[in-house]
């Protein structure tokens, strides 16, 4: 069993929504990403999800585009990442990592190279946004070579038809986009999100994430009560650009927010028990 299925299994075994947290690697120096990653984890979350940096994030609103701005200004690449992930190894070999990001930097490094060296650095899955999955089967086939689930994006304009070839090709959850547009948009409709994640779930047995437009707790813990997992990327960036020049700040900061959505997944849960 990978770590994503022992996770979300775990959780499911205690009555718990997933938490998913995202951050750019690198954002905003090399130096803060491992520390923010013990901090999240520390702070609740489940699985944290990285981003590899890139120049042009077209699925990404100015929250997380000004953040790969910050990170390549760093000096952040691909093997940075990797780099940060394999420190952050060290002390924690059970939280799920997943690597997020867009095709390119991954066709620069070599599909093979690229996984044999997530792989070997500890990540456990990656999600490629400008992928279709019925173009993927070179870079699918070195990810199953080591292990790495792929992860594909199912958005509220997807046929019934194509959510059942993706789920066809996804192995570790189903990432769910609950807004048009992208990332950090507003205005949650959860009868619509509830429609849509039950359409996944006719298609396949893994668990369904869903993300984009969760803002703080209220907003995980209405998404919690019709999803396995939940994911937060933008309302945690925006922290962090808030404390750019002050770690001890940045880290208490999300520290907050991810205790919050935690308190928020879990309230919910308890209301829900009959």
């Amino acid at each position: 069993m990978s770590r994503i299925e022992h996770r979300f299994a775990q959780r499911r075994s205690e009555n718990r929504t997933t938490l998913v947290t995202y951050i750019t690697g690198g954002d905003p120096r090399p130096e803060v990403t491992v520390p923010l990653m013990h901090t999240l984890v520390n702070a609740g979350a489940d699985v944290i999800e990285v981003g590899m940096p890139f120049s042009d994030p077209m699925a990404d609103g100015p929250v997380i585009q000004s953040a790969c701005d910050r990170a390549l200004a760093g000096g952040t690449g691909i093997a940075g990442v990797l780099a940060m992930i394999r420190d952050f190894r060290r002390d924690d070999q059970d939280t799920p990592v997943v690597l997020m990001g867009y095709l390119n930097p991954i066709e620069q490094t070599g599909y093979a190279a690229f996984a044999r060296e997530a792989a070997a650095a500890g990540v456990d899955g990656v999600l490629t946004v400008d992928l279709p999955p019925e173009e993927g089967n070179e870079l699918v086939a070195e990810l199953a070579e080591h292990a790495l689930d792929p992860i594909w994006l199912v958005a509220p304009t997807t046929s019934d038809e194509r959510i059942r070839a993706i789920c066809d090709h996804a192995r570790g959850f189903v990432y769910y986009v609950s807004l048009k547009g992208v990332t950090g948009a507003a205005t949650l409709d959860i009868d619509s999100v509830s429609s849509h994640v039950e359409s996944i779930r006719s298609a396949t047995q893994l668990p369904v994430g869903v993300g984009f437009g969760v803002r703080d707790g209220a907003d995980a813990g209405r998404l919690g009560e019709v999803a396995d997992a939940v994911v937060v990327g933008s309302a945690l960036v925006s922290r962090i650009a808030e404390h750019v020049d002050d770690q001890p700040a940045l880290l208490a900061a999300v520290s907050e927010i991810t205790h919050d959505l935690r308190h928020g997944l879990d309230a919910a849960t308890v209301e829900a028990l009959p």
